[in-house]
């Protein structure tokens, strides 16, 4: 069976290359909102779903919390594990399947690491795995996107220079999908790889967390916690709680 875009992509150098500039200082922002506002107690287990090469785990960890981060790609977390500790544990893992069941207190699925899937039944199967991982008073944070303002401003085409690559980028919208097209020369090769993500609205997801047995708690527009405004909120971030109904 191919290999979907998400396993090639993530696990090719020149991901890592193009996003080098991924900015630390607003990931740890944005944890330390969202430890201000859910206040977990020091003893609780968090788990950070498609954690990458763990650059929130991480925080987290040093935070004094118990994380373990789990990510599709081999690379990011071979990366992830030379920061392991008995507080710090990674491990390559498909988000569609169970995972320590009713074991974590809080769940982190964050920077848009979600709506890889071409099926609505994949996306469910996520979230139902999600759920069977935490436990009875279990919250989840997704962090994704707002897809209806990036929709709207939507740049398509853009040259990005790094590490004397030239990485060429067309963007677009199609079958319910923004889709990103990155395209480069390096060493005498061409490459071209694809990022395609659901154009997830709030409705969108409120209806897949009622079906995955999750209720919503809050819902904010940014790494500040601030409201959501569909038109103006560069995020869309969920704060849920297992239903247990």
């Amino acid at each position: 069976m191919p290999k979907k875009w998400f396993q090639n992509w993530f696990n090719s150098p020149y991901y890592h290359i193009l996003y080098h500039r991924r900015n630390d200082e607003e990931a740890e922002f944005f944890i330390d909102n969202l430890c201000a506002f859910l206040k977990p107690k020091p003893e609780v287990k968090l788990l950070d779903i498609a954690c990458g090469r763990g650059r929130h785990s991480v925080y987290l960890n040093k935070k004094g919390y118990d994380v373990t981060g789990i990510d599709l790609s081999n690379t990011n977390i071979k990366f992830a594990q030379q920061f392991e500790k008995e507080s710090l544990q990674f491990y390559i893992h498909d988000m569609r399947n169970s995972f320590y069941i009713n074991y974590f207190d809080i769940a982190f699925n964050l920077f848009t690491s979600f709506g890889y899937f071409e099926t609505e039944k994949d996306h469910l199967k996520a979230l139902r795995a999600f759920n069977k991982s935490l436990k009875k008073t279990g919250i989840l944070v997704l962090d994704y996107f707002n897809s209806e303002k990036i929709i709207r401003h939507l740049s398509h085409q853009e040259v990005i220079h790094v590490d004397g690559i030239d990485f060429h980028i067309s963007k677009k919208v199609e079958n319910g999908k923004i889709i990103k097209n990155i395209a480069f020369e390096h060493k005498n090769k061409s490459f071209s790889f694809n990022e395609e993500v659901k154009a997830f609205k709030k409705n969108d997801f409120e209806a897949m967390f009622l079906k995955s047995g999750f209720e919503v708690l809050s819902h904010f527009g940014d790494y500040s916690l601030n409201p959501f405004d569909e038109e103006k909120s560069d995020r869309l971030i969920f704060i849920c709680k297992k239903n247990n109904d």
